[in-house]
């Protein structure tokens, strides 16, 4: 069944990809960035098939006159919010960046204030799902890792506590019963076209320079070899997005992820086979941590889905696209 989709932080890493998913899936795409433009790393192709819309979440002024009446006469049947400041480290540590609270938690209210004014003006009310993180849980215990949707809440960093706060605002909103809300709790996810400050691209654009005469006998710095963490490949990710959005759901709250513990130094190993790599590695914080790993027990329930691309081609495509990205080969 094709949909009617706004895409909030549609230039985004997982943005591109969830729009590639539903053009292909036969929807029509309206999207939103902070200037109302794609950025360099999007994917080609989109530009002559989805309009981009300006709404900079930062400003609290919501969308103007005239990008309001885009989105009222596209009237979308679907809301996909994934517009956010994603990358932890910029949130801040024992709580919230000043600019984490104004986008991923001001902004999410913005975007669920639009979705209610739709209500009024269009015949049907569309569906919400606001792309959260596995970043609001408790942290785990190694000997107890798995976490379902009802595990405890307790975000340590700021990023988390932002999401665990746009949720709460999302709480409210269902018991109103104006639209359908879905929360996604993705676990971590990666792919080509992310940020290399994200673990696998900033451990491939590193390998990927290593093409550089200069830079060749560096060494590959990695924080830690004993990171265990659950991670997917984005374009599995987005595919739950749309089931997620299909129809009516039992439950709001839906983990995303592979399911599976992986070991950061096996990961690192993986992507240095693909690049035929024997340099030195150097962890810069040792020690073990672990992530928790996703129960999706409910997803696959509700939904069918499941993971379906494999780790090494996760690995091999975000490592292959760094090396075109980075140029050939210096010699």
């Amino acid at each position: 069944m094709s949909q009617r989709a706004l895409i909030t932080g549609i230039s985004g890493f997982a943005g591109g990809f969830l729009a590639e998913h539903l053009l292909d899936a036969g929807d029509e795409v309206l999207g939103t960035s902070p200037d109302g433009q794609w950025m360099d790393s999007s994917p080609g192709g989109l530009e002559d098939r989805v309009e981009i819309i300006p709404w900079d979440l930062s400003r609290h002024s919501g969308p103007d006159l005239a990008i309001r009446r885009v989105i009222e006469h596209f009237q979308p049947e679907v809301i996909y919010h994934l517009a956010a400041l994603s990358i932890p480290s910029d949130c801040g540590l024992e709580s919230p960046t000043d600019a984490a609270l104004s986008v991923n938690v001001v902004g999410t209210a913005e975007v669920l204030a639009l979705a209610d004014s739709l209500c009024d003006s269009q015949s049907v009310p569309p569906r919400f799902l606001l792309a959260s993180s596995s970043h609001v849980y408790r942290p785990v215990q190694f000997d107890s890792p798995m976490a379902d949707e009802t595990a405890p809440l307790g975000p340590l960093y700021g990023y988390g506590q932002s999401k665990l706060a746009a949720e709460r605002l999302v709480g409210n909103v269902a018991r109103r019963g104006r639209f359908q809300v879905v929360i996604a709790r993705p676990f971590q996810h990666t792919g080509p076209r992310q940020s290399n400050r994200m673990m696998l691209p900033e451990w491939s654009c590193q390998l990927a320079a290593g093409g550089d005469k200069s830079a060749r006998d560096m060494p590959i710095e990695v924080h830690t070899l004993d990171a265990i963490v659950d991670l997917s490949d984005v374009r599995d990710v987005v595919r739950a997005y749309r089931l997620l959005l299909q129809s009516d759901r039992d439950a709001m709250i839906y983990n995303i992820g592979s399911g599976n513990a992986r070991r950061s130094g096996d990961l690192l190993d993986l992507l240095m086979q693909f690049g035929g790599s024997r340099r030195e590695v150097v962890e810069l914080s040792p020690g073990a941590k672990q992530d928790p790993i996703a129960d999706i027990s409910r997803l696959q329930s509700e939904t069918g889905w499941r993971p379906e691309i494999p780790i090494e081609q996760t690995v091999e495509d975000t490592l292959r696209y760094w090396q075109e990205r980075l140029g050939p080969t210096q010699q």
